[in-house]
């Protein structure tokens, strides 16, 4: 759909990845004045009168309709507190700063996705190495997964094999300061996932992914493969679920296929695009873009 041009910021640290490359073709192929902004250029008056957003030499940020904020994980502090002051200035945002925020506490989120009746595999965090026995026979016992509260894309998401190698790697992290998940591995899964894009409380495309020979992580940048996949109305219903609980416009959702049930790994707030435009061959960007325009045009539906 063509519109009247909407002036559209995506907000991001890397101009030559994939997703932002693309997002920016979208929003221009609609006829939108797209422009990159780097995070690390960007900077912020907050005044309760007139907060203002300024750029690299000193130039006012004031004349966007809309910022599409992808901020990598090591950005996240930065990142939410540009989005929320383009937020305070009026300025619409495709994933608020807020919702960012929350998704990227696995901890936090994991709680918030229980409290909504999701399911999820069985998860233990603890503070001490001191319950270190207990905490891996209550998820099940090994083989299970360790995870990093600040791990990402499959980073920092390490599988124990046996009861000796749980303690040991649990053990080490505590001994590191990490904050870590210890989670039951779904064995059945096979290394494979199901990531589901929802933008707007729709999935817009699934694709499954399969991990790389000898991994056990789906993850696209570790090697695994995608393909397209059909998923089923309770998948579906879990998605939608999980980034509406999440508060999230565009979120990518990981699903595992369980004995019992589908199970729901993660929420991610910045899902990337390469691989589900890869093997769906479907203009996931576009339909981003799209999201901004119906937003924007019940918003002035409103108002007017």
């Amino acid at each position: 759909m063509k519109s009247s041009g909407l002036r559209i910021g995506l907000l991001a640290s890397n101009p030559e990845l994939y997703s932002n490359k693309r997002i920016m073709e979208a929003g221009e192929e609609r006829g939108h004045d797209m422009e990159f902004l780097n995070m690390k250029d960007c900077y912020i008056k907050l005044d309760a009168r007139a907060p203002e957003m300024h750029y690299r030499g000193g130039r006012i940020l004031d004349d966007f309709d809309a910022i599409i904020p992808r901020i990598r994980p090591s950005m996240t502090f930065y990142g939410c507190a540009l989005t929320q002051h383009f937020e305070a200035m009026g300025v619409y945002t495709l994933n608020s700063a807020t919702a960012i925020r929350q998704s990227r506490d696995k901890l936090y989120a994991l709680q918030l996705l229980i409290n909504n009746g999701l399911p999820i595999p069985t998860t233990g965090f603890a503070n001490s190495p001191l319950d270190t026995t207990d905490l891996i026979k209550m998820v099940g016992g090994a083989p299970l997964i360790v995870k990093l509260l600040e791990g990402t894309q499959g980073k920092g998401v390490v599988l124990a094999e046996t009861k000796k190698a749980a303690e040991s790697l649990i053990n080490a992290f505590k001994s590191l300061r990490a904050n870590i998940l210890v989670q039951e591995f779904i064995k059945e899964a096979d290394g494979k996932d199901i990531r589901c894009f929802v933008v707007n409380g729709k999935v817009v495309e699934s694709i499954m992914r399969t991990a790389a020979p000898g991994e056990f992580r789906a993850n696209i940048h570790m090697g695994g493969t995608a393909k397209r996949v059909k998923i089923t109305p309770e998948e579906r219903r879990i998605a939608i679920h999980a980034a509406k609980t999440m508060n999230l416009k565009v979120a990518g959702v990981d699903i595992i296929r369980g004995h019992n049930g589908p199970l729901l790994l993660e929420v991610n707030s910045s899902p990337g695009l390469e691989g589900i435009e890869g093997a769906s061959n479907k203009d996931i960007a576009g339909n981003m873009i799209e999201a901004i325009e119906k937003a924007l045009k019940r918003n002035k539906s409103i108002t007017e």
